[in-house]
């Protein structure tokens, strides 16, 4: 899928989502993106790489991943959520984000960048650079533009 196809996928799930949960839109398609390598890669629909974690309950799906462990870069098995759409998983990471206290701090910003920083602030990702890759993309693609109202 190309970045186009996928924006014009997403967008209009992410704008309606940002109306109600006050998650930017750029923030939503630019780090579904990111995480799912423009759609490509997103098992059992998961778009944003959420861990299924003791407190899920749904379905999961299980993959290889790279995480960022005491400064090295290691290979380990995880269970992740899994949707059956990519509206589902949307939905789902705005709750995600909004039910989870480590968050909270990133809804003092409206602007997409600010609230992608953040996040990452937070620790959304064990990546270093995840911030500067999420805003990458929304300025490559003017994914701001999407959060006008």
């Amino acid at each position: 899928m190309t970045p186009q196809a996928f924006i014009a996928a997403i967008a209009p799930a992410a704008k309606v989502c940002a109306q109600r949960t006050r998650v930017p839109a750029s923030v939503t398609v630019a780090q579904g993106a990111l995480e799912s390598g423009w759609g490509l890669h997103a098992p059992g629909m998961n778009l944003f790489g959420i861990k299924a974690d003791p407190g899920w309950h749904g379905p999961y799906t299980t993959k290889l991943t790279h995480e960022v462990v005491n400064g090295k870069t290691v290979q380990v098995a995880s269970r992740f959520r899994a949707y059956s759409s990519w509206l589902g998983s949307i939905e789902d990471h705005a709750e995600f984000l909004i039910r989870n206290p480590r968050y909270r701090p990133a809804f003092a910003y409206t602007n997409g960048p600010e609230f992608a920083a953040a996040v990452a602030r937070c620790g959304y990702s064990t990546a270093p650079t995840y911030a500067a890759m999420v805003i990458a993309i929304m300025k490559a693609h003017n994914l701001t533009l999407l959060d006008v109202a």
